[in-house]
């Protein structure tokens, strides 16, 4: 697999030279057209290419180099995973991209980029390091890699579910208001989001078309008089249509977005359901958030049109209503029920087949064994926990893949086990489980570290020095809070 993806880059170079005018250089980022760190798979296009399966990174192809770039999360997997083609670049030690591509890289230079996976942050972000050698970053029409990635996965349709107001808290129609006196208050005619989650909370809705994030591939548009909803209308159901109508939602195709984006700069953007056009007044701005918006629908604007701040759904969306509370509070009492359960079972398991010592407490009346019965792995035990996840109300899936680890696998960041691959289980190892749950009204995260047999002096020292850290970070960060909450410079 890792020759064959090797191979591609020589293709890949071969459509650059082609391209007019010819590429120097390709960016291929890791976000999908919403700038989602998570993304869907067909979306993944760094992983396809590099063979680096971490969520964030960006790989860069020359003519003469391929490199990727990562966090310290990920340098050991990278390691790991990137073949003698690739060179790995060190986020925070090797410069960034658009300064090594400045350093390195003829005057002149042409870097292809996808404009639907690159923010308005970052794209100004390279252009400023490239002016210094009018170097220039090319809006590609097409994706080069999906030229060369024959077995993409298509597009599954999976449903919009319509998030009740008994788990959201608030109606859309509460908050399309709250969202146009912030518009007005900005002098903004309308605005575009971008953002997935964003979406999903503004509308009240949810799905699935990312893997561990209940959220749908779509945009919103909201102007001071209407709201517009970009999805693939094959995932619209009859409920979710009536949904959208009664609260004076226009439900449009997904390509749709970049069309309509021209028609909203030109004032000719009208809506179905309230048959008016959204008429912008002289002087009046769209707001965009620039770190989320695209640089494909950023360029459908005129510069002096566009409102450049964070987007106003961030804040309300972040700081969750009493409904809301309530929900994660009963979600996380399930939840921790669920991982109780698991870590009660798996104690058990470990003192039938594999003669632990007991980390909660041992087996009344069973006969412990030397050597496994029945062989426990770190996929088969992490199966079992979402078994237990399963029978809880409200469950939904797991938040994010279950980190289950044992002995060195638990020291690999966002360790993801393989069932072909996996270590099994063991009684004299420390075992680290990771792991998540979405659920109807909240979403889990649980870690807990734990060892069945005797830990040795060395792994106690090491697991408190650890502790220790997190709970200083911990403590600065209250501390550094209060201090913000109390300078008035910052209120």
């Amino acid at each position: 697999m890792a020759a064959a993806r090797d191979q591609l880059l020589d293709v890949i170079r071969g459509l650059m030279a082609g391209q007019s005018p010819p590429l120097h250089a390709l960016v291929v980022p890791s976000e999908d057209a919403h700038q989602s760190e998570y993304v869907s798979e067909q979306d993944k296009r760094r992983e396809f290419i590099s063979g680096f399966t971490g969520s964030a990174g960006l790989a860069l192809i020359t003519m003469n180099e391929a490199l990727l770039w990562t966090d310290g999360r990920y340098f050991l997997q990278a390691t790991q995973q990137l073949s003698n083609r690739w060179k790995l670049m060190r986020m925070g030690e090797d410069p960034p991209v658009e300064a090594w591509i400045a350093d390195n890289l003829a005057d002149g230079a042409a870097i292809g980029i996808n404009p639907w996976c690159i923010s308005v942050d970052s794209a100004q972000r390279y252009e400023h390091a490239f002016s210094k050698k009018h170097q220039t970053l090319f809006q590609l029409s097409i994706d080069l890699v999906d030229e060369v990635w024959m077995d993409r996965p298509p597009v599954e349709p999976r449903p919009v579910i319509v998030h009740p107001v008994e788990f959201a808290g608030r109606s859309v129609s509460e908050k399309i208001k709250e969202l146009r006196e912030k518009l007005l208050h900005e002098k903004a005619t309308a605005i575009i989001i971008t953002a997935l989650d964003e979406v999903a909370w503004l509308y009240n809705i949810r799905g699935s078309d990312v893997d561990y994030s209940p959220v749908v591939h779509s945009y919103a548009i909201v102007t001071l008089h209407s709201a517009f909803f970009y999805v693939d209308k094959r995932k619209v159901t009859a409920e979710v249509q009536k949904y959208m109508v009664e609260n004076g939602i226009d439900i449009r195709d997904y390509e749709m977005v970049q069309s309509d984006v021209s028609l909203l700069a030109s004032g000719n953007l009208k809506s179905f359901v309230h048959g008016e056009n959204d008429i912008n007044v002289e002087g009046s701005k769209i707001w965009i958030d620039s770190a989320s918006c695209c640089l494909a629908l950023y360029s459908k604007l005129s510069p002096h049109q566009v409102l450049a701040l964070q987007s106003p759904v961030a804040l309300p969306k972040a700081v969750k209503n009493a409904t809301e509370l309530d929900g994660l509070r009963k979600a996380h009492i399930r939840d921790g029920a669920a991982v109780v359960q698991y870590l009660s079972w798996l104690d058990n398991q470990m003192q039938e087949n594999y003669g632990a010592s007991g980390y909660f407490s041992e087996i009344k009346g069973s006969h412990k064994k030397g050597i496994s019965a029945t062989k426990l792995t770190e996929v088969s035990v992490s199966d079992k926990l979402e078994g237990f996840r399963a029978t809880k109300e409200h469950f939904r899936g797991l938040s994010f893949p279950t980190i289950s680890s044992v002995g060195p696998n638990a020291a690999v960041i966002h360790y993801k086990p393989e069932a072909s691959t996996c270590s099994e289980m063991d009684a004299d190892k420390i075992y680290l489980c990771d792991s998540g749950a979405q659920y109807l009204d909240g979403t889990t995260d649980i870690t807990r570290t734990v060892h069945f047999g005797k830990p040795l002096e060395h792994e106690k020292s090491c697991y408190t020095a650890v502790s220790a850290i997190f709970l200083l970070q911990y403590f600065i960060g209250i501390s550094e809070g209060w201090i913000l909450l109390c300078n008035p410079a910052f209120v």
